[in-house]
């Protein structure tokens, strides 16, 4: 059974603390999964559109510098062979896509352990239904100072999609709010602190 400190939406720590659910924090933290999710993931980002031109597009060059022999020089038949200066790139990047796909079992199973992980570490908390009546970055930030977690690097993890509370957040840099369903191991392990909303977990 793993606990985690229990907050009010208005920031106020209840006395008691919030007992997680058992099929889903259960202890275990997977650490090939881990690795093998985030790597995907940071690899689904790139955009692969690095580029070098080879000799081919490399523009000029069509005639031969010099005659073949007799003037003391090393052949050269272009002067824009990898050689020579201003000319093409032996084996430069090219555009590539870098994506990958995992296991949808193994990306559950990496989830699970990112919230294990910090459960387990005491840096995820519950706090009750957050509801904005319209989107104020001033009043997330001061329930995250009210938490002592303004200075650090913040997951606020909501019931569905709270629309408010996720425009509040898109102007502090330290904080990012988003659907319990939607986040990834990534996402988790960004963070030095999960927040998570009490329905998203039951």
């Amino acid at each position: 059974m793993i606990e985690a400190p229990h907050y009010s939406a208005s920031g106020a720590r209840h006395k008691g603390a919030f007992v997680l659910p058992a099929d889903l924090f259960d202890g275990t933290v997977h650490e090939p999964a881990l690795h093998q999710a985030i790597k995907t993931y940071l690899g689904n980002q790139r955009q692969g559109t690095a580029k070098t031109k080879t000799r081919s597009f490399v523009s000029g060059g069509n005639k031969k510098p010099w005659r073949q022999k007799g003037t003391g020089r090393a052949r050269q038949g272009s002067i824009r062979s990898p050689l020579w200066r201003g000319g093409g790139i032996v084996f430069g990047p090219i555009p590539r896509d870098y994506r990958a796909a995992i296991p949808r079992k193994v990306r559950q199973l990496a989830r699970r352990s990112a919230l294990n992980a910090r459960a387990r570490e005491g840096n995820l908390v519950v706090v009750d239904p957050v509801s904005f009546e319209a989107p104020k970055t001033k009043q997330l930030a001061g329930l995250l100072e009210k938490m002592g977690l303004l200075d650090r690097k913040v997951l606020v993890l909501t019931n569905g999609l709270n629309r408010n509370l996720y425009l509040s957040g898109r102007n502090l840099p330290l904080a990012q709010v988003m659907s319990f369903a939607e986040a990834s191991a990534y996402h988790v392990l960004w963070a030095d602190m999960v927040v998570v909303e009490q329905g998203a977990l039951g």
